[in-house]
């Protein structure tokens, strides 16, 4: 391999950083996952649209250890995977599912002190304006049911958001070594390498846009 060709690598290899911050957020889907199999889900992923925006905090510590009066070595102690975001509106029917919800015949709906939300998985894409996009991947988690607001009308029209809360834990996913509660990948404009993939880690089916294969 001659000095041309070895430069022409290194190029390659330097320009694939990217740097463009994403802008927005987009595609929440979820799914209840199995009672059996954790890395199987229950049913069919559903989409939730007009995701307005979403946080994953995962907090570390650092631990140190003293010794000699220095500090002879540092670990780290990881917290809880919490989720907060907010939709435009979190249709009645995807509220029974996270929330775990009972519901009677005439189509009324309660929260209680028994009431057991399910295991879920969830996706979502942080987006970017040159059309590329993040995607985030929780393993498997819970949603919290949320408090219930409302506030007059004043003057101009306000729309006022619901807000969600979930805690994720690790899980198996196929590919890694170790048990993970949150996974991501980097797609560029019009291209869904990761975006199928990560679906297939996190829920086990493809992405509902995939292009079947032959």
């Amino acid at each position: 391999m001659n000095n041309d060709t070895d430069l022409k690598f290194d190029l390659q290899f330097f320009a694939e950083k990217n740097y463009k911050a994403t802008t927005g957020v987009d595609e929440f889907y979820y799914a209840v996952l199995g009672g059996t199999d954790p890395a199987i889900i229950s049913g069919t992923v559903e989409r939730v649209k007009f995701l307005q925006n979403i946080t994953v905090e995962m907090p570390q510590t650092a631990v140190r250890a003293y010794g000699d009066n220095t500090t002879a070595e540092i670990a780290v102690a990881s917290g809880n995977i919490t989720v907060n975001g907010a939709f435009h509106k979190l249709p009645i029917e995807d509220k029974k599912v996270l929330f775990g919800l009972e519901s009677t015949t005439e189509g009324l709906h309660s929260f209680g002190s028994e009431d057991t939300p399910p295991y879920v998985a969830c996706v979502f894409a942080k987006t970017a304006e040159d059309g590329s996009k993040e995607w985030v991947g929780l393993t498997k988690g819970i949603f919290l049911r949320p408090a219930i607001n409302g506030q007059t009308k004043q003057g101009e029209t306000q729309f006022q958001g619901e807000q969600i809360t979930a805690e994720f834990m690790d899980r198996e996913v196929e590919g890694f070594d170790k048990d993970k509660s949150v996974i991501f990948g980097f797609d560029e404009s019009g291209l869904n390498t990761q975006r199928d993939a990560l679906f297939m880690a996190v829920f086990g089916v493809p992405h509902p846009d995939a292009t079947p294969e032959v």
